[in-house]
């Protein structure tokens, strides 16, 4: 595979594929996780201080208390800055220097761990001080809490104007990407044509990205398993029709379902890493498969094609 992922210029031992921690709820699930994806060649683990309330950081934590030196052999990233509604406000973003830093200690000490490898800003906060973000960035960093830092669900103008006002490098920018969410596409291939107007993707994410080094991280990656064996009776023709053609796709490689999900997005040239959700053991596997081979050209627009469901201007 031609596959190069520009976080491994960073994290050379960083996988083409991550595992999320979003599901999961126990010490024996995190143990499970951990054992099928580093027995699949996968190393880096995504976090959120948000997910499950904290409990999927503890689970994790749970383990690395009881196996010293597994954190050392992974890479362990986390995100900050989505608050729950309480009695001091609704739901909300905060990228305070304050909430950063207090949200990082409790990921920290959940995780068990002295450090992250990589912090990412959950979502944009429109009330941030960048001074603030830098601020909060380089004391993490200078105390050793944090070795790099990131962003998630943000466009080109976010990062670039984040990026001028912050010491240390955003190194990796995650957002919703897959066969059935392909607007990042779109917003390609329908220049200087009406179809441009459907695009929801803000033009340019993807070249900012690729310009400056930034590694693309992909969520929701599987599309939460309706091309990979979930059942499709009330989903909409184009699904079905993809649905079929990557079975078809699958038995041509000689690879698992979720591999061709996967290997569309590892096909693209800006080194994407698929996050991936699942906690089952066998369905690890098969996403890792998804690194074996390499999809055809023809195959990649096929796939986009049938999954936009009409032709490209």
């Amino acid at each position: 595979m031609t596959f190069n992922p520009p976080l491994q210029r960073i994290l050379p031992t960083a996988s083409h594929i991550i595992c999320g921690a979003m599901t999961v709820a126990t010490p024996d699930e995190a143990r499970t996780l951990i054992g099928a994806a580093t027995d699949a060649g996968i190393t880096v683990f995504d976090h959120a201080d948000i997910y499950r309330g904290g409990e999927a950081e503890a689970a994790f934590g749970a383990v690395f208390k009881d196996q010293p030196g597994l954190r050392n052999q992974l890479i362990v990233q986390s995100k900050c800055g989505i608050r729950f509604g309480d009695e001091l406000g609704p739901g909300r973003y905060d990228w305070s220097r304050e909430w950063i830093e207090r949200s990082v200690e409790g990921s920290l000490k959940r995780l068990h761990t002295d450090s992250l490898d990589v912090l990412l800003l959950h979502r944009p906060d429109p009330l941030m001080e960048p001074d603030e973000v830098n601020g909060a960035f380089e004391a993490l960093r200078r105390s050793g809490k944090v070795r790099h830092f990131g962003v998630s669900n943000h466009d080109a103008a976010q990062m670039a104007f984040l990026a001028r006002q912050l010491e240390q490098p955003l190194i990796i920018n995650q957002i919703e990407m897959s066969l059935l969410h392909s607007h990042w596409v779109d917003d390609i291939v329908t220049v200087n044509d009406e179809q441009r107007h459907s695009s929801r993707f803000s033009p340019g994410t993807v070249q900012y990205c690729r310009e400056h080094g930034v590694q693309i991280q992909a969520w929701s990656s599987l599309c939460r398993g309706m091309l990979s064996g979930r059942d499709t009776a009330s989903a909409s023709d184009a699904v079905k029709n993809t649905a079929q053609l990557v079975r078809r796709l699958a038995e041509h490689y000689n690879v698992s379902l979720e591999a061709i999900v996967l290997g569309w997005l590892l096909r693209h040239p800006a080194g994407i890493q698929p996050v991936i959700g699942t906690v089952n053991p066998k369905r690890v596997h098969a996403c890792a498969q998804a690194t074996q081979f390499e999809m055809k050209r023809e195959d990649w627009w096929t796939l986009y094609v049938s999954a936009r469901g009409q032709r490209v201007p």
